[in-house]
């Protein structure tokens, strides 16, 4: 049977990386020049035309990602506009110490027999934290922060989880448990795709339906034992941290009497999708 913490370390793959982020065109985007090009134009003609330039009212933006609120996160992007075809922005994210997203679901996957998994599952939790620098190129005409972009990006994310059990049996078949803290911090780059239309004259709505983001990822996981652990205890929890299976990922597992660690070291990647609404100043 797989250990509990290798559907733990799985979901947390699965569920953490995936991080839940039109008008015509215009010669500019100052609130200025666009009253400048409907005072000079002299025929009522123009004026009629000037008027029905886009009224952007500034070149910066503040959002925030609705899709994280489902994984119990909170997101806040500021993007600074560079001229028609260009912006960069910055992402933060983070998540408190929770329990894991989706928690239900994923004991209905675990198999009613292993209590131990369970247990695990239900008391596991989790905090994280993200920051997301991006450049954005805006390829439609709007432009401006408007229309259909592409978004080169960086991704650095720390995960972090405190107090969590691993169980395993000694030579009697007596159930054990030792807690373990620790993080796990990663560093992908990727590609996003999105749309990002006006609302109005101040609000905007930032749709990336693409945006998958690739790396590696290490950390270190590491308890202390309520007492020192005999030989048999201590084989017993070896097998169990070696026991977890994660792709492409290489497993150091360190035991003796007083103390156990599982560093992790290997490729990270995800999904990133944007429902984002905000402001424009």
């Amino acid at each position: 049977m797989k250990s509990k913490f290798t559907v733990l370390i799985t979901v947390l793959l699965i569920c953490i990386s995936v991080n839940l982020s039109a008008q015509t065109d215009s010669a500019t985007v100052s609130d200025s020049v666009i009253k400048t090009n409907i005072v000079t134009a002299t025929p009522a003609k123009h004026i009629k035309t000037a008027n029905r330039l886009p009224q952007i009212s500034g070149l910066n933006l503040m959002k925030t990602n609705l899709a994280t609120l489902f994984f119990k996160s909170y997101s806040l992007q500021y993007e600074r506009i560079l001229n028609r075809k260009f912006s960069v922005a910055l992402q933060y994210r983070v998540m408190p110490e929770t329990g894991l997203p989706f928690k239900r679901s994923i004991l209905k996957l675990v198999d009613n027999e292993d209590a131990e998994s369970k247990k695990t599952i239900d008391q596991f939790k989790i905090s994280n934290y993200a920051i997301t620098p991006e450049v954005r190129i805006y390829l439609s005409r709007k432009g401006f922060g408007r229309g259909f972009y592409i978004a080169p990006f960086y991704r650095y994310a720390s995960f972090a989880s405190n107090n969590f059990d691993i169980f395993f049996t000694d030579q009697n078949n007596a159930e054990q448990s030792i807690k373990m803290s620790g993080k796990l911090t990663a560093s992908t780059f990727g590609l996003a795709m999105g749309v990002q239309s006006a609302l109005g004259k101040h609000l905007v709505l930032d749709i990336g339906f693409f945006g998958p983001h690739y790396g590696s990822g290490k950390g270190e996981f590491k308890g202390t034992p309520s007492h020192p652990l005999s030989a048999a205890e201590q084989n017993g929890l070896r097998n169990q941290l070696e026991g977890i299976d994660i792709p492409l990922t290489n497993n150091t597992v360190e035991v003796n009497a007083n103390s156990a660690s599982l560093k992790l070291d290997g490729p990270w990647g995800g999904m990133r999708f944007t429902l984002g609404l905000g402001v424009r100043f």
